[in-house]
């Protein structure tokens, strides 16, 4: 049963969103699902189908590679802080080669990461994908790394920390 574009508009719950998850699965298209319903205008279907992909492994979420600009290009510029939140999440567990490194994505990733308006899951993402685009270039980690060590940590929240602490010690690694 193909899932309608109705149902994405209702679903609130973890256990929908695992539902959703589960019948993309069972249908075997991660990719079409993703063109179909990940870019609606609609932010309530974008924003559930997201939350269903989030569920998938990174071998089923694979094939969204060719998505990547997309994705990217979504979370940037979408008001809403769900579907940037879920978007960056997808973009994270994608492979991100030399080649798909983007300027303007890692200016936005930076500027996300160390912004005290935004909200702490978005922040943490921001910074693990800005660690992973820095990994192909000495002097931008070096940047980083700056960047990292002069953000005042009394304001940020656990999860922040927590990457932040990881990065500065090499404990998180580039997958």
């Amino acid at each position: 049963m193909a899932i309608a574009r109705e149902r994405l508009r209702q679903t609130f719950s973890e256990g929908g969103a695992q539902e959703i998850y589960q019948e993309v699965k069972e249908g075997g298209d991660f990719f079409g699902f993703a063109k179909k319903y990940v870019f609606d205008q609609d932010s309530m279907v974008a924003r559930s189908a997201l939350w269903g992909l989030t569920k998938a492994s990174k071998a089923e979420l694979a094939p969204l590679k060719v998505m990547l600009d997309e994705l990217i290009d979504l979370a940037m510029h979408t008001e809403n802080s769900s579907v940037r939140r879920l978007s960056l999440n997808i973009i994270e567990r994608l492979k991100m080669d030399v080649d798909d490194l983007r300027t303007d994505f890692l200016d936005f990733c930076l500027e996300h990461m160390a912004s005290l308006k935004e909200f702490s899951g978005i922040q943490s993402v921001c910074m693990k994908l800005a660690f992973h685009m820095c990994t192909f270039y000495p002097e931008l980690m070096e940047e980083l790394i700056r960047t990292l060590e002069t953000m005042e940590m009394d304001y940020y929240k656990p999860a922040v920390r927590s990457i932040r602490n990881k990065i500065l010690c090499g404990k998180l690694k580039r997958e």
